[in-house]
């Protein structure tokens, strides 16, 4: 007979179902046109971690380590929505407990959350049989969670015991991979940038070959939860992912976004998107975004700005500057002594004037 739990209540499995070797996680829900929701499980050590990023197991990656959880998907059809599978005599000896969540995908960018979900549950059966062992009803308890945890099964001694945790997350599936010390968006390094040959005479220079773009998955944790906002646009709300940026500029680096920036980074070629800096138009065209053109100069302050044009004070004041300078050399040239010059009027010996 199954268990029905309540939120924190947990089951024996060696009192329930005595004897089991393999359970099957089930998880289901119910939704409307456009939701897209993705059960995973985390394989965790004595610390509460995962030993590695290969503990995570979720649609991009469907078997741990030791090969003891599968995610089965839709496999074996009914009621669930998705299953895992835990085969508990093949669980390393270093896993403590094996957490089981739900997020909803892409749910900042398409604005969807757990309030819009309906019957969430998650079920245990005997893998063998097919007997229910336990069951709980996951409610949300705000309706702003974008995924949630909803339950685990942990060691109790030589025994293992199922929890039902309904834990929400408003951050996705990134706020629950950054407490369970998943890493899998971190980027690859840069790969050094090609030698430049010198140019050939009358031959095209060759054209460096485009970095390809990385695979992107299809729901992207982060390196950890963050109170920074987006790098690129603060309103997009908290930096749950951190991407490797190529600027228009500069060398590469890593920042801060939201979960669709990051995809959106991930999957145009570089140079990345490079927000619009206050009080300069973006000048360089970038994929998906509306584009600034420069100010246009009217013709007739071009015709203006083409060529200097002098006036009238400005043309005799450059005669007469040519005019003394002439005098000077002339002076300098000739063997007379110097003559004084009193307001344009000549003195000799004689104090006579002409």
């Amino acid at each position: 007979m199954s268990v029905a739990l309540t939120k924190g209540g947990n089951v024996s499995l060696n009192r329930q179902a005595p004897g089991v070797r393999s359970v099957r996680v089930g998880l289901g829900w119910t939704v409307g046109a456009g939701y897209d929701l993705d059960a995973s499980a985390l394989l965790c050590g004595a610390s509460g971690k995962v030993p590695t990023d290969q503990h995570f197991v979720f649609f991009n990656n469907l078997q741990s380590p030791d090969g003891a959880v599968r995610h089965l998907g839709t496999e074996g059809g009914g009621q669930d929505r998705e299953r895992i599978e835990v085969r508990l005599d093949g669980v390393a000896a270093d896993v403590e407990k094996v957490v089981f969540a739900v997020a909803v995908y892409d749910a900042v960018q398409r604005r969807q959350t757990f309030g819009q979900v309906r019957g969430a549950y998650v079920r245990l059966t005997d893998a063998d049989s097919g007997a229910e062992v336990a069951r709980y009803d996951v409610t949300p308890e705000t309706g702003s969670e974008t995924a949630m945890v909803f339950g685990e099964l942990y060691r109790h001694g030589a025994d293992w015991k199922f929890r039902a945790v309904g834990q929400g997350y408003a951050s996705g599936l990134a706020g629950i991979a950054a407490d369970f010390g998943v890493d899998v968006l971190q980027p690859a390094p840069a790969a050094p940038a090609p030698a430049v040959a010198p140019p050939v005479p009358a031959v095209a220079p060759a054209v460096p070959a485009v970095p390809a773009v990385p695979a992107v998955p299809k729901t992207q944790p982060a390196t950890g939860s963050s109170p920074v906002t987006c790098f690129f646009d603060p309103t997009h709300g908290v930096g749950s992912a951190v991407v490797l940026w190529q600027p228009q500029w500069g060398v590469p680096r890593q920042v801060e976004t939201c979960a669709a920036c990051a995809q959106r980074v991930q999957t145009t070629v570089p140079p990345f998107y490079t927000p619009q800096q206050a009080g300069y138009p973006q000048q360089y065209p970038q994929q998906g975004y509306p584009q600034q053109a420069p100010p246009q100069v009217p013709a007739q302050h071009q015709q203006e700005q083409g060529g200097r044009r002098f006036g009238t004070g400005a043309m005799i004041g450059a005669g007469a500057a040519g005019l003394v300078g002439g005098m000077l050399i002339n002076e300098a040239l000739s063997d007379d002594e110097p003559q004084v010059v009193v307001n344009n009027y000549y003195e000799d010996d004689d104090d006579s004037f002409f």
